[in-house]
C-alpha cells in the first residue's frame, strides 16, 4: 500500500494512505482528545471533540474520520482549533446533568476528564446552557440501566450492538436538540432483543448506559 507523508505540529510522519489523521498523530506520539471515536468501530465523526486544523486552508477538520493527504500540514494546538474544542465540550456540558457526584461513572468518565483537561468551569457551561432534555430511565431490563438525559449521542453504543454484537438494539431517532439513542419504537429494555451482552455500558464514555448493581 503506498505512503503518505505529511506534517502535524510541525513533525513529519509517513503513514499508509488509507489512515486518518488521528492514526498519524497516535503514530508519533501527539494525543488528540476524542469522544464518539473508538478503534474497534466504525467512524462517526459527529462529537467534533477532535478537530484539528488544516494550515493551508484553514480548515477545521474531524481528525477521526478525514484521511491523509500527501504534503497536508496540520496543527493539533492552534488557537483555533483549542478554541473549537472546547466549545464543543461546552455545547455537551450546557445539555448534560451536572450530577457528577452521584454518577455510577464519577471519576472513570471520559466527559469528565475532558472538562478538566480543558479548564472548564461551571460559569462557562452556565452562559451558554438552555432547556435540557428530559428523560424517563430505563432499569426494567436485569442487566443494564439507560439513562437518556446523560446521552451525548456518541453512538459507540449504536455502533457496538450493530457491528460487533449484531442485534441493533438500540438506534438514533428524532433530529436535532430532539435527537436521542432509544430502542426500537422506545420500548423498555425488557422487551427488546437486547441480550444483555454489556457491550454498549462498556463503550459508552459517560454513565448514559451502565451496569446495574446487584
Amino acid at each position: 500500500m503506498s505512503k503518505v507523508k505529511i506534517t502535524i505540529d510541525e513533525q513529519t510522519v509517513e503513514v499508509e494512505e488509507n489512515s486518518t489523521l488521528l492514526e498519524a498523530a497516535k503514530k508519533i506520539g501527539i494525543d488528540i482528545p476524542t469522544l464518539c471515536y473508538h478503534p474497534d468501530l466504525s467512524l462517526h465523526g459527529a462529537c467534533r471533540v477532535c478537530v484539528v486544523e488544516d494550515e493551508k486552508s484553514g480548515s477545521l477538520l474531524a481528525s477521526c474520520a478525514t484521511p491523509v493527504n500527501e504534503g497536508m500540514q496540520i496543527n493539533t494546538r492552534s488557537m483555533k482549533a483549542r478554541k473549537a474544542r472546547r466549545r464543543n465540550v461546552e455545547l455537551l456540558l450546557a445539555n448534560h446533568p451536572n450530577d457528577c457526584l452521584g454518577c455510577d461513572r464519577n471519576g472513570y468518565c471520559e466527559l469528565q476528564d475532558l472538562t478538566y483537561e480543558l479548564g472548564i468551569q461551571s460559569k462557562d457551561v452556565e452562559r451558554i446552557a438552555g432547556e435540557q432534555s428530559e428523560y424517563e430511565l430505563d432499569t426494567t431490563g436485569p442487566a443494564l440501566k439507560r439513562d437518556p438525559n446523560k446521552c451525548i449521542l456518541c453512538g459507540r453504543c449504536v455502533r457496538i450492538c450493530e457491528e460487533v454484537q449484531g442485534v441493533s438494539a438500540l438506534q438514533f431517532t428524532q433530529r436535532g436538540f430532539d435527537s436521542i439513542v432509544t430502542t426500537a419504537f422506545d420500548l423498555p429494555q425488557a422487551e427488546i432483543n437486547c441480550v444483555n451482552c454489556g457491550q454498549c455500558a462498556t463503550v459508552c464514555p459517560v454513565g448514559a448506559i451502565t451496569e446495574l448493581s446487584e
